[in-house]
């Protein structure tokens, strides 16, 4: 989880996330303002999370921008933990707030591994 919390904090200055984390999930809350679900693409790619999203702006006519801190665009691929699950993720995006619940790998889940025997018919490796 580690990595996942460094990358958070490489974000750039203006993207607000919060992480949290539950003996099931994890919570990731990204403020995201101006951002609506047609310009927000979220992704998890195996051991990634990749976030794209972009803000849409409304600028009155009669008005020119003097000074622009927030950024139109954010490009970022997070390091997820490695209990993270594959599939059963859920996102929100309510009123600029994207929140992800990533479920985590059942700790106690077994998983057979298929042993094949080697050698001759006698059986012999």
């Amino acid at each position: 989880m580690s990595t996942l919390r460094d990358a958070l904090r490489d974000l750039p200055d203006p993207v607000f996330a919060d992480l949290l984390e539950s003996a099931e999930a994890y919570l990731l809350v990204i403020d995201l303002p101006g951002v609506s679900a047609e310009t927000l693409d979220v992704r998890l790619d195996g051991v990634r999370l990749r976030i794209e999203a972009r803000r849409e702006k409304d600028l009155p006519m009669a008005f020119r921008y003097l000074e622009e801190d927030r950024p139109l665009f954010l490009d970022a691929e997070l390091p997820l933990p490695p209990d993270v699950a594959g599939t059963g993720a859920e996102g929100t995006l309510d009123r600029g707030t994207l929140t992800l619940r990533l479920p985590k790998r059942d700790a106690t889940e077994e998983t057979s591994i298929p042993i094949t025997v080697g050698g001759g018919e006698s059986g012999e490796p």
